[in-house]
């Protein structure tokens, strides 16, 4: 399959890799004149858990091909689509001229309307998705990440389609195991409302690094999580179809971030994934607060331990 990861990123290169060394024709688009600033290879620190339930370390210097312009008429089977939910809509703006013959694998946080969020693409192109994996690059252009064992798939109350089973096969070719979301939407909001909760203890921290091994700080990241179940609710969420993804918010918080603070602090793919989100000035985790606190505000939900962390991410 001839893929272009959308922006070079830390997902859509990690997935990339796995891609390619699947076998899969593997390229990059990147905005005008990052192509020279990037260059034509990503150094890799990769722990991947795909085969080892430890994971194993991935240390290597991986060529890419990178391109800065997109045709019409271009003869990609699959575009991963891996942006911040607040930069979705002017990718699919972008892409929605340039789409050709691929299936777009929309492959991240949601928070709006999923239909809505990629609205100039056409839906019967679209696969959703959400990756299992994370890091950061180091100030040493290093990207240090994990890569876990299974990936997540859902649709939108229906069976996936034909281009849909295509997009899920690659992945399969990849080492990775899938896991299948029927309710996608109400997956999205479950993971985007939990994301929020715990990162808005890790701003008030200094970076979601800092929440590494500290009970305290996931419990308060815990409890602000907990607050925003309500949230769901209002946006008429069954939470009751979604109980596994709620569970840690609902069962006893000193259990919950004692567990995590011990993950977090000795178990390798754990603490990757939280101590590589160590930049203090990363936009992702505070549009992530952002727009959950205006929505609280909208629908007049009470969300105190949210609003008592706006000051480490209310706009300048």
């Amino acid at each position: 399959m001839k893929i272009l990861m959308f922006g070079r990123g830390v997902i859509a290169t990690i997935y990339g890799w796995a891609l390619r060394r699947a076998g899969h024709d593997v390229e990059f688009y990147v905005r005008p004149g990052r192509a020279a600033e990037y260059g034509d290879a990503v150094d890799l620190d990769l722990l991947d858990a795909r085969r080892r339930v430890w994971g194993q370390r991935v240390v290597e210097k991986w060529p890419v091909r990178l391109r800065e312009t997109l045709e019409p008429d271009h003869d990609f089977d699959l575009i991963v689509l891996s942006v911040s939910h607040h930069r979705l809509p002017a990718a699919t703006a972008f892409l929605a001229p340039r789409i050709g013959k691929a299936t777009v694998l929309v492959f991240g946080n949601i928070w709006a309307e999923p239909t809505a969020a990629i609205e100039p693409l056409p839906l019967d192109r679209i696969a959703w998705g959400f990756p299992q994996a994370g890091g950061g690059f180091g100030a040493d252009g290093v990207l240090r990440g994990m890569l876990m064992p299974s990936v997540i798939f859902g649709t939108l109350g229906r069976p996936p389609a034909e281009r849909e089973l295509a997009v899920r096969q690659a992945f399969r070719e990849a080492g990775l195991r899938i896991k299948e979301r029927p309710d996608f939407r109400g997956w999205l909001w479950v993971h985007f409302a939990s994301d929020a909760g715990l990162l808005s203890q890790g701003l008030r921290l200094g970076s979601l690094s800092k929440l590494a091994g500290s009970t305290g700080g996931l419990r308060a990241g815990l409890l602000a999580g907990r607050e925003l179940l309500p949230l769901l609710e209002a946006r008429g969420l069954d939470l009751r179809r979604h109980r596994v993804g709620v569970l840690p918010f609902r069962a006893p918080t000193w259990l919950t971030a004692g567990v995590l603070a011990w993950l977090t602090a000795h178990v390798a793919v754990a603490r990757v994934s939280v101590t590589a989100h160590s930049d203090p000035d990363a936009e992702e985790p505070r549009e992530v607060c952002r727009d959950t606190l205006a929505e609280a505000r909208r629908l007049g939900v009470s969300v105190p331990r949210l609003e008592a962390a706006e000051p480490y991410f209310a706009r300048a």
